[in-house]
């Protein structure tokens, strides 16, 4: 992928946040969606732009779809990605990402440990 089409695929907030929130560790829809308070589809559309131009990796677990960094994409590119936490730690919607990542993790309530205790409480 060349310069320009990074710099395309990047000119966008909501796919900058989801990259701010994939540098910490990968994720699922469901959760990537209820972090940056966006919807289904629109959070998807844009994974899947960033998984088409090779930004993204993703891998199914049971029912769930995980997203995470490509690891040749983040070593072909190691000084855009330091530019780009660098960024991200200065500005607050990034910083409140990560917040919000954190209390979901610290509360249990991804959407994969949610169903779980869900489907317990059925037995």
């Amino acid at each position: 992928m060349n310069l320009a089409e990074i710099l395309k695929i990047l000119g966008d907030e909501c796919r900058l946040r989801i990259i701010n929130l994939l540098l910490q560790q990968s994720l699922c829809v469901c959760d990537i969606e209820r972090i940056l308070g966006t919807t289904q589809s629109n959070t998807s559309r844009h994974l899947n732009k960033l998984k088409v131009a090779g930004i993204l990796s993703a891998s199914k677990k049971s029912q769930w779809i995980y997203y995470s960094m490509n690891d040749r994409f983040l070593q072909e590119n190691e000084k855009l990605i330091e530019f780009l936490k660098e960024k991200f730690s200065q500005q607050e919607i990034f910083k409140d990402d990560l917040i919000r990542l954190k209390e979901l993790k610290e509360k249990g309530e991804e959407c994969e440990h949610v169903l779980t205790k869900v489907q317990r409480s059925d037995i």
